[in-house]
């Protein structure tokens, strides 16, 4: 192989680069996100290889975009989702949510497709695997094999999640498994799947079992692969379908203990979640409001930022900022203390779901006609539209995180608001240092409040309180102070809100006031790492002076508050349009609108 890894020659903005010598890439996840980045190169470069033409080609054609997986390949991406102890780049979530970052804004569905696919699968073993299999998966991956993940059926989920399989003991010894799933990604083009297979009847805690089904190791004649199927959103992606008759399944392929099935479906879909939120949902929105901004910039009166326009642009970017500031606490939290992430990983994806899909919509009246366009400069607008519910998983990824919150709802009505049990700093400081996620560590039990949304809830009141001491820096800290204190009322409210309900016999047939309870709190989460980020900023860092200042935060809050219907106060003057000045300023200095401000290519 060349020792460059050639980003397009003459693309500008796309390098050539040094290939990494050894899979074991120097620098943390900020220094590879900024390698893949420019790697990548310039997206709107007509020359580009790499370029939204060139990705926009792809999807319309229903293909993926070879030349960029095969770049992505070359750079080893695989080996980001194998954990350093097996000869990986794998140490925390939040590193490897910044890596994915770059592939994700320039096209969700090879983010999937090459990329957190293999990821959601390997995860399982990850966690419960033996050796043997810990091995086997982490050498497949980093010589360039591909795995993915064969869902359990979800009752009224969409076709991603439909059929399932089943397996029965073996008169020899191991399994014989049945079955046939229409819609799994990569699956015409895997070695590898994790599968969730029924091994007993009944929907039980006990009712299915994970299988590492390794293709080499099965009779070709039992696996039949299913003609790719066509999809509305990720069209590039490679969904197929995958058939499995009476296939003799070695005993050793059972990956932790039969029936463990759903309990390690709780343990890992937490890693799923948070990088689902904190990569593809947050990177996706990113270019969403850049496309704004640049329609904005092109438009007969330029970026003018007074106005209906210059407001959408604000809030959604204080969203924006607001849902990554939830999305990486979470992340962060698996990091340091994963044992206690199930009921945050559910939160965090809950409400950066919701509110980015509001924001689209806001974002496509700003941008009008040009939000149709199918050409390179917009086309990728309305490929986004398509393709981030998608990555959501739609109704049933809702649904999915619904179940582990409104249980949760019992815990918060017994809440009693010790700001002593606020969640540590370190959650609400990006890319600070941190541990390596263990995955043997995450739990399908809530743990300690401190750790988890509890902690969250307990870190907003003590913002809150500490707010008092700004208002003499000015009206825009008094507003923040204000609402900060609306908010910490909110809280009180919900714990007796939910008192209320789970006091009463009937509460458990009681699950629409229940869903619209998990809407308030996963509001109220967001707010409170929205707050906790703001406080814990330092002004000294790139972009650091925009988080450390209050207009993001008080923009986000006032926009979440009207959610809630509370009583929310007109904004200090000037507040939006500074905000919007910050966010043209990112713009025409070439920063991301996340946290973390990247250069871009």
């Amino acid at each position: 192989m060349n020792d460059n890894l050639t980003a397009g020659a003459g693309a500008p903005g796309a390098a050539v680069l040094p290939a990494p010598r050894s899979l074991q890439v120097p620098g943390d996840g900020a220094v590879r996100a900024q390698y893949v980045e420019d790697l990548l190169g310039d997206p709107f470069a007509d020359d580009n290889p790499h370029g939204q033409r060139a990705l926009l080609a792809a999807d319309e054609r229903r293909e993926a975009p070879a030349a960029t997986e095969e770049l992505l390949g070359r750079f080893g991406l695989a080996a980001e989702f194998v954990p350093w102890a097996l000869g990986g780049r794998l140490t925390g979530v939040e590193g490897l949510a910044r890596v994915l970052r770059p592939v994700f804004r320039r096209d969700v569905a090879l983010g999937f497709g090459a990329g957190t696919t293999a990821l959601f699968a390997a995860s399982v073993v990850w966690t419960a695997g033996d050796g043997r299999q810990r091995r086997d998966t982490a050498r497949r991956l980093l010589d360039g094999g591909r795995i993915t993940i064969l869902h359990r059926e979800f009752a009224h989920a969409n076709a991603i999640l439909r059929g399932e399989y089943s397996a029965r003991p073996a008169p020899g010894g191991g399994y014989v498994v049945d079955g046939r799933k229409e819609v799994v990604i990569n699956a015409d083009r895997a070695d590898a799947f994790v599968a969730y297979v029924r091994t007993a009847p009944g929907e039980g805690p006990d009712s299915h079992s994970v299988f590492l089904l390794e293709t080499d190791r099965l009779p070709a004649h039992a696996v039949r692969r299913l003609p790719r199927a066509r999809t509305h959103g990720m069209r590039g992606a490679h969904y197929a379908g995958l058939d499995l008759d009476h296939c003799p399944v070695p005993a050793e392929a059972l990956v932790g203990e039969l029936g463990e099935g759903i309990y390690l479906s709780l343990r890992t879909f937490q890693v799923s979640r948070a990088v689902v939120s904190g990569g593809a949902l947050v990177a996706g929105m990113d270019s969403a409001l850049r496309y704004a901004v640049r329609a904005l910039s092109e438009s007969r009166r330029g970026l003018v930022l007074r106005g209906r326009r210059g407001r959408v642009l604000a809030g959604v970017f204080a969203d924006l900022l607001a849902c990554d500031s939830l999305a990486v606490t979470g992340l962060r939290l698996l990091d340091l203390a994963p044992e206690h992430a199930l009921v945050p990983s559910a939160a965090v994806k809950y409400a950066v779901s919701a509110l980015l899909h509001e924001d689209l919509d806001e974002l496509a009246a700003v941008l009008g006609a040009r939000g149709y366009d199918r050409g390179p400069a917009y086309g990728g607008f309305q490929k986004l539209v398509r393709d981030l519910p998608v990555a959501g998983l739609g109704h049933a990824g809702t649904a999915d995180t619904q179940a582990v919150l409104v249980p949760h709802l019992r815990t918060l009505a017994a809440w009693h608001g010790d700001t002593g049990r606020e969640a540590p700093a370190a959650l609400f400081t990006p890319g600070a240092p941190s541990a390596t996620l263990d995955f043997r560590r995450l739990d399908a039990e809530p743990r300690d409040p401190q750790h988890g949304c509890d902690g969250l809830l307990a870190a907003l009141l003590g913002a809150a309180d500490r707010l008092d001491g700004k208002r003499a820096r000015g009206p825009r800290w008094a507003a923040l102070a204000d609402l900060a204190r609306a908010f910490a009322a909110e809280v009180h409210s919900l714990a007796e809100r939910c008192a209320t309900l789970f006091g009463r016999p009937d509460a458990g047939g009681l699950a629409p006031a229940a869903y619209v309870l998990v809407d308030r709190y996963c509001l109220l989460l967001a707010a409170a790492a929205c707050l906790a980020v703001c406080e814990n900023a330092a002004p000294g860092t790139p972009d650091g002076s925009l988080l450390a200042e209050p207009d993001w935060a008080l923009l986000a809050l006032t926009r979440f508050g009207r959610r809630l219907g509370l009583e929310v106060p007109e904004l200090p003057d000037g507040v939006a349009q500074d905000l919007a000045a910050g966010l043209v300023d990112r713009y025409r200095r070439g920063r991301s609108f996340d946290l973390y401000g990247m250069r871009l290519a």
